[in-house]
């Protein structure tokens, strides 16, 4: 099973992992970031989380080839704190957040992530709760709308929200859905790209309700780092990257509420600092060698 980890080397480096350090992965996927961890940190730990079964099993084979010295949690990361809570972990060396899809994942036509090919209108992160067929069928028009709007910035989210509804008897597969998507589109100027690409994006963030998830975590993420701690985090959209972007800054800047204050509280003091001030970017060579990692943008903060 091919899977590619974008900025894997840049990530990695990131960390300043310490052989006897605490880590987190929070999306473990195929493991690709979470065999470099497990490499370095013979006297260390890693935990993982994941709500992808068949990713689970993949890579615990693969980490259980390095060491043992690891647990991976079969949920959402959204139950870090708690889970870690449970295994009397306070706080952690470092975390990362590898926000993609593994190829494996986009590529099996049966998870109906992908719109280049048929496949059935799911996109379950955990194959459980609310797919993308029960939004279709079940949402109406403005709500399509403002789901197409928010999460994929569709200029177009009004007559395509509206075509899908007039047509969702036949909306039956992934394709069926590309083809509604072009029909109501049509050969607009707007489109260098699949105008398919938005819709499937925003179908699939409102499904594992990716964006509210990450917004609760990310600052008990950074709560849970030792001083000295890394987190990183790699972002493959504008909207993800927004939000890690505009945490960053929060928590690494003198709360407004004292700003001006001579003796600052400590509740009041930035937790962080960033390390890089303008976002990694995938080298050319990785670039050329897989065309995915084009959106790959890598966030590191420290906490002080």
């Amino acid at each position: 099973m091919k899977h590619y980890s974008v900025l894997k080397n840049e990530l990695i480096d990131s960390l300043n992992i310490k052989d006897d350090g605490v880590y987190v992965d929070a999306t473990v996927g195929y493991a690709g970031d979470a065999q470099e961890i497990l490499k370095r940190i013979k006297r260390g730990y890693l935990f993982a989380f994941d709500q992808d079964p068949v990713a689970i099993s993949y890579a615990t084979v693969a980490l259980e080839k390095i060491g043992d010295n690891f647990k991976i949690f079969m949920t959402n990361f959204s139950q870090m704190k708690e889970m870690l809570e449970k295994e009397d972990i306070n706080s952690v060396d470092g975390i990362i957040f590898d926000l993609g899809f593994s190829s494996p994942q986009i590529d099996d036509e049966a998870r109906g992530f992908s719109f280049m090919h048929d496949g059935p209108l799911d996109m379950r992160m955990s194959k459980q709760g609310k797919s993308a067929k029960d939004i279709i069928d079940n949402y109406d028009e403005e709500k399509l709308k403002k789901i197409f709007w928010q999460y994929g910035e569709e200029k177009m989210s009004n007559v395509i929200a509206k075509k899908i509804v007039s047509e969702k008897k036949n909306i039956t597969s992934t394709l069926k859905l590309v083809e509604v998507i072009k029909s109501a589109t049509g050969a607009n100027y707007f489109y260098k790209h699949h105008p398919e690409r938005k819709i499937f994006q925003a179908l699939r963030i409102e499904v594992n309700d990716e964006l509210k998830v990450l917004e609760r975590v990310l600052p008990e993420a950074i709560k849970l780092l030792k001083k000295g701690g890394r987190l990183s985090v790699i972002t493959f959209h504008s909207l993800e990257d927004r939000i890690v972007k505009n945490i960053f800054r929060k928590y690494s800047e003198v709360d407004p509420v004292v700003k001006g204050m001579i003796d600052i509280p400590e509740e009041y003091k930035p937790l962080i600092k960033i390390i890089n001030k303008k976002p990694i970017l995938p080298s050319k060579r990785e670039l050329e060698e897989n065309s995915r990692s084009a959106s790959a943008k890598l966030r590191v903060i420290e906490r002080i």
